[in-house]
């Protein structure tokens, strides 16, 4: 039987099952097409990055003698729709059954299944075998509860996986050291030289605009610094357990005008697109760890571990278990524009400039940087969900909506009214300068909250909180801080509302 498989650009896993084996009658197929790279504006590294990735993946599996079929951005048979390309295909081939692996965003998947059932030969979907859980595991776990906590599921997912247990409790004493991973970076522990990759994208770049593709951010054609491919991202890993683990659980939520990456891993990218897996990468530190058990505390890797093998996992089930409803969620009615300088960075807070500028010129920004940056502010700003889902889904190499979209609109944007947070993630300037040196050097003050230097973020905290107190006062978790709010007079919150609507009417001057 003449069979067709599907790989999509998340789905780089040259270790799955499917390539133990080569077939003469099996043919495997990847697309560079407008329909991913058009549905929203993407950043450059991110289409570039997809695309290197998947170029390398294909001739890896040529050079194994698996017969594949590689459509470029501008190849004059790619008809830049993916089920188009894929019944070009079967016809041309005269494939008897069409194969592919389960998607992993609810758009791709509704398309290949309706188009998978509109076919007249058979098809089969697959696992990606990548993912310690599989889609529905979350809402089996769920069912029943009214909160659905990430704490719980990582607890479960340590337990089922023997992942820092010891006879049933966790080792250390603790099941999270989150109170020990909040250490501002102030230059006391080194850090080495970053790693980067000395690939040369220009022929992809060129390939992009010959096709006319918009684009956001910055990018060196001859220095492109992910990994884009299994043996890169195995050097990324090693990388981070060899240097950046001993210090990444203490300052893995600081950020610092100096350094972009600190001691975050940068295999997010790697993992996403899959060409390593979460395992890989959780085996690994443990290994590194059980290896230098005298160098690295507990509270390092358990940080990270939670990362991976909670926060990843939990975002993927949550994801699936509340689609496609979740993406329409605007609990707080926020309706705001973005403004002009999340595409710029040109603002006066030096904190959005500097998170702003890192994602335009590195596709990156670590999640503290998302979260209590940028994301806080579009949520004080008042944003509508989709300006800010649209944003973070575009501009950074790792964003794929599986991902993005329950850590936005959930974790950042509380726009789900809780499903995932427990409260919004709002904060006012005195959390910024708690975790880096950006209030050091801006023009705004940080103790100020509606003077004319005021810091936006302080004006616009006590602002949110004042418009939504009818949808966040009953917050267990919000009560102190509305104590405070109804506590300071009433000339005081006439000011903050007074100076918080000049911020939000004349935004792009701030």
């Amino acid at each position: 039987m003449k069979k067709l498989r599907l790989l999509l650009g998340d789905q780089l896993n040259s270790e799955h099952s499917w390539f133990s084996k080569t077939d003469e009658n099996v043919i495997y197929c990847l697309f560079e097409m407008r329909q991913e790279t058009d549905y929203v504006t993407h950043h450059i590294q991110k289409v570039v990055g997809f695309f290197a990735a998947m170029r390398n993946l294909a001739e890896e599996l040529k050079k194994a003698n698996h017969s594949v079929i590689y459509f470029d951005i501008n190849d004059v048979k790619n008809t830049q729709s993916l089920v188009e390309n894929i019944a070009l295909l079967i016809k041309e081939n005269n494939i008897e059954k069409f194969e592919y692996l389960a998607p992993d965003e609810y758009r791709l998947d509704t398309q290949i299944k309706d188009f998978s059932n509109s076919l007249k030969i058979e098809s089969e979907v697959f696992s990606t075998e990548h993912f310690y859980t599989e889609r529905g595991d979350l809402k089996t776990f769920f069912k029943g509860k009214k909160q659905f906590l990430m704490e719980n599921f990582y607890r479960q997912m340590r337990k089922k996986h023997q992942i820092l247990m010891v006879d049933q409790q966790p080792e250390g004493g603790k099941w999270n050291f989150d109170a020990s991973n909040r250490k501002k970076w102030k230059g006391d522990a080194l850090i080495p030289q970053e790693i980067s990759f000395d690939n040369n994208v220009s022929a992809i770049i060129s390939d992009l605009e010959k096709a006319g593709v918009k684009t956001i951010g910055k990018i060196n054609a001859a220095y492109f610094e992910y990994p884009i491919s299994r043996k890169q991202s195995l050097v990324q890993l090693a990388y981070f357990c060899e240097h950046l683990l001993v210090h990444f659980g203490d300052y893995q939520d600081a950020m610092h005008t100096d350094k972009i990456y600190l001691f975050h891993s940068r295999i997010s990218f790697a993992m996403n697109t899959k060409m390593i897996s979460p395992k890989e990468v959780v085996d690994t530190v443990l290994e590194t760890y059980r290896k230098q058990e005298d160098e690295i505390d507990i509270s390092q890797v358990e940080g990270f571990i939670r990362q991976i093998l909670g926060w990843r996992e939990y975002m993927r089930g949550m994801y699936w278990m509340l689609m496609p409803a979740y993406k329409k969620e605007n609990f707080l009615g926020n309706t705001n524009k973005l403004p002009d300088f999340f595409w710029t960075g040109n603002t006066k807070m030096n904190c959005v400039k500097n998170a702003v500028h890192n994602s335009l010129n590195n596709g990156y920004a670590h999640h503290i940087q998302r979260l209590m940056i940028t994301g806080n502010f579009a949520l004080l700003a008042q944003v509508h969900p989709d300006e800010i889902d649209a944003w973070y889904l575009g501009i950074y190499v790792d964003a794929i909506e599986w991902v993005q979209l329950p850590n936005t609109r959930g974790m950042s944007q509380f726009a789900d009214g809780g499903k995932i947070a427990t409260k919004p993630y709002v904060s006012s300037g005195s959390y910024i300068s708690k975790m880096s040196n950006y209030c050091d050097t801006c023009v705004y003050k940080k103790a100020k909250k509606f003077e004319d230097d005021a810091c936006p973020f302080n004006t616009l905290y006590w602002n949110f909180l004042d418009e939504k107190q009818a949808q966040l006062a009953s917050n267990f978790r919000m009560k102190m801080m509305y104590s405070v709010l109804n506590k300071m007079s009433s000339e005081d919150r006439s000011k903050i509302k007074e100076k918080a609507n000049h911020i939000i009417e004349n935004i792009n001057e701030y």
